[in-house]
């Protein structure tokens, strides 16, 4: 199920762990150009602005040989018009 709007004008949806077409390219845009860290999405959630902004919760991994994973939370926002972009990293710990 895809979990897009909410009920709660500006609020956030519930968590989608089927990343969708539109998520994927999303984060995809928003980390062309990071180094030094990979994050791979296993679920996304997304609250309407002037444009949207995108919570993925993330496996990350520092890009050095066998380098532990960790979760994380990776926020984005796709303005209306223009580039998505990081705007925080938070890893989450136990």
């Amino acid at each position: 199920m895809n979990i897009m709007t909410t009920e709660i004008p500006g609020g956030w949806s519930a968590f989608d762990y089927e990343i969708t077409g539109v998520a994927k390219e999303v984060l995809k845009e928003a980390l062309e150009g990071f180094v030094g860290a990979t994050y791979t999405p296993s679920a996304f959630a997304t609250q309407i602005v002037a444009g949207t902004n995108y919570c993925f919760l993330c496996t990350g991994q520092i890009v050095v040989p066998n380098a532990p994973r960790f979760p994380a939370l990776v926020h984005v926002f796709k303005p209306l018009n223009g580039k998505a972009h990081i705007s925080e990293i938070i890893r989450i710990k136990p």
